[in-house]
């Protein structure tokens, strides 16, 4: 028989989002347990197709959880410039990272190169407990406290738990939690690209008239990671195509910006959708990361938005136990609840009024976007509020991110 273990939060999920706020709860010395269905190794060979472009503020807080040094930077790229433009059209905007006085905009780095990093730091620490390769077999909220059951027969209680299992959260669905959500009837191909032309650390992206396609640069001169947002049909069409017809394809499609394109991986497709939790929180739950929203990837704000919620879950439970206050009592989450819930809908709604900015090929929305980026390029405070936006840095930053 399992003795019951006892902590202060249970962290349902270990991904990156999962992991980085256990460390963090754990450095501000509340007991916390991370259970998580899969083992987090090493990265090795050819560079993953699942990448995350992390943003300063999202840096600065795996810097302050000590993750940061675990990185493999040797397989991390980084981008000091940023290039935007509109296919067959007048308008692009360019941001420079001197211009913000700041030495890069952001990295471009393998979610399991992050996920590792994360559970070295992870195993550092004496109050965090991170039980891999285990799944959760039965949740029980109680008034006081709630009860876990392991797959393995071993048993755990808490005071409060942070579902961060992802977009299919089997917390959230077994505590009936309904979302909001629509198919944004696009999928996203993603993989890896050489080119002809080294892409100097520039991030790139246009918009076409059926959706963005996306360059992020990697650690190699002339290796790029794309995400290209297409219609349904359209993905199917280039993922049937012979591989120098897909090259030549996506050649064009990026205005040749940096020469012949050659497939590099495989190609993927992912279907994409947004969904936005009706609660964020209730009584000893917490939603936190793909379990609360998921947005489009047009602005690549998904991790970043995630890595805010870790901060901000670390940052009011960490306030509550030095008041001596129960972390689980749902009337002590509503303000955290509503901060995020607000930050959510705020990116949510800033990716649905891009997309439908930039969708399509009429000729009125055509000039009304060329302008719009032109005149945002050409007017310094205007440029330097969506640079800022882009680095993370906003009214309410959470202290482990600044």
């Amino acid at each position: 028989m399992f003795n019951t273990q006892n902590f202060e939060v249970a962290i349902i999920g270990g991904g990156m989002v999962g992991l980085a706020t256990a460390i963090g709860l754990a450095q501000e010395g509340i007991k916390t347990v991370v259970i998580d269905a899969s083992e987090t190794q090493a990265v090795t060979g050819e560079t993953r197709l699942r990448v995350s472009a992390v943003n300063k503020a999202s840096t600065n807080l795996l810097k302050n959880l000590g993750a940061w040094e675990h990185i493999n930077e040797s397989r991390a790229g980084h981008y000091d410039t940023m290039h935007v433009w509109t296919k067959d059209g007048l308008g692009s905007i360019d941001f420079n990272a001197k211009e913000q006085n700041e030495s890069i905009l952001g990295n471009i780095i393998e979610n399991d190169n992050i996920s590792h990093a994360l559970a070295i730091r992870a195993s550092e620490l004496a109050e965090l407990t991170h039980i891999q390769n285990q799944r959760v077999g039965n949740i029980a909220f109680g008034d006081k406290e709630t009860w876990i059951s392991l797959n393995s027969g071993e048993n755990l209680t808490a005071s409060v738990v942070i579902a961060a299992d992802g977009a299919n959260s089997w917390v959230r669905e077994q505590c009936k939690i309904p979302l909001t959500f629509w198919d944004y009837d696009h999928h996203a191909i993603v993989a890896n690209i050489r080119t002809e032309v080294a892409h100097n650390n520039c991030a790139r992206q246009v918009f076409l008239a059926d959706g963005p396609l996306a360059f992020l640069p990697l650690n190699e001169p002339d290796l790029c990671s794309i995400v290209w947002s297409v219609p349904p049909e359209k993905a199917k069409a280039l993922q049937s195509m012979e591989t120098e017809a897909f090259n030549k394809a996506l050649t064009a499609a990026f205005d040749g910006k940096l020469g012949l394109c050659e497939l590099e991986s495989a190609n993927p497709a992912f279907p994409l959708r947004m969904r936005y939790a009706r609660q964020f929180a209730q009584h000893r739950l917490i939603l936190a990361g793909d379990a609360a929203h998921t947005i489009h990837p047009l602005a690549g704000q998904g991790v970043n938005l995630g890595f805010l919620d870790a901060a901000s879950i670390i940052e009011t439970l960490s306030e509550l136990k030095q008041d001596n206050q129960d972390l689980g009592e749902y009337r002590n989450l509503r303000p955290l609840e509503r901060w995020r819930k607000a930050e959510a809908a705020e990116m949510i709604a800033s990716m649905e009024g891009l997309k439908r900015l930039f969708e399509g090929s009429n000729p009125i929305k055509k000039a009304i976007r060329d302008l719009g980026l032109n005149l945002v390029n050409h007017i310094s405070p205007l440029k330097s509020i969506f640079a800022k936006h882009a680095l993370g840095q906003k009214l309410k930053t959470p202290k482990l991110c600044k």
